[in-house]
C-alpha cells in the first residue's frame, strides 16, 4: 500500500482519537484517547479515565480494548489496529497483546513510560508470543502539544494552591 495513502488514513484516525483525548482534558484526565478501528470501521473509542472510575488501570487503551471486546462478543481483537495519542505503557502492551490487535499507531512518544521504542521496546519480546506492527509519530506535534499544555497548566494550578 502506498505509504502517503496509509499516513493519510493514520491521520484521519488519529484526530478521532485526539478528540477522545480532549474529552479526557476536560474531564481533568490527563489528556490521552484511543480508538480500535477493524475493516475500516470504528468498533470502539475511549480516552483516559483512572481519576473519574477510580481505577488505576482505565488507561484509554485499557478502557477502549474492554469495550471493543463487548461491542465484539470477542475477547480477541485480531485484524483491528489500536491508534492512541501517547505511546502506550507496559501495562496496556500487555492488554494489547493478550487482545491480539494487529497493529498499534501512536501520536507522541513517551520518554518516561514508553515501551514501544521510548523507554524500552517490549513489542518484539520473546515472552510475547503473539507479533505486531507499530507506528509512531502520526500527528506526534499534535499530541505532544496537548500533554505538554496539559502539564503545563497543572503545575500553575499546583503553584497558586501552595502560593
Amino acid at each position: 500500500m502506498d505509504e502517503n495513502f496509509l499516513m493519510n488514513i493514520d491521520e484521519k484516525w488519529m484526530k478521532i482519537a485526539i478528540s477522545e483525548a480532549i474529552i479526557a482534558k476536560n474531564k481533568g484526565e490527563i489528556p490521552v484517547g484511543a480508538i480500535i478501528i477493524q475493516d475500516e470501521k470504528v468498533i470502539a473509542k475511549a480516552h483516559n479515565q483512572p481519576i473519574f472510575n477510580h481505577d488505576p488501570t482505565a488507561h484509554a487503551e485499557i478502557v477502549v480494548i474492554r469495550k471493543a471486546g463487548k461491542n465484539l462478543k470477542n475477547y480477541r481483537l485480531a485484524r483491528s489496529t489500536l491508534y492512541v495519542t501517547l505511546e502506550p505503557c507496559a501495562m496496556c502492551l500487555g492488554a494489547i497483546m493478550h487482545a491480539r490487535i494487529e497493529r498499534i499507531v501512536f501520536g507522541a512518544s513517551d520518554p518516561k513510560t514508553g515501551v514501544c521504542g521510548s523507554k524500552a521496546d517490549l513489542t518484539s519480546e520473546a515472552f510475547f508470543t503473539h507479533k505486531l506492527e507499530v507506528d509512531g509519530g502520526v500527528l506526534e506535534e499534535e499530541n505532544k502539544e496537548m500533554l505538554q499544555s496539559f502539564f503545563k497548566s497543572r503545575r500553575k494550578e499546583n503553584n497558586l494552591k501552595t502560593n
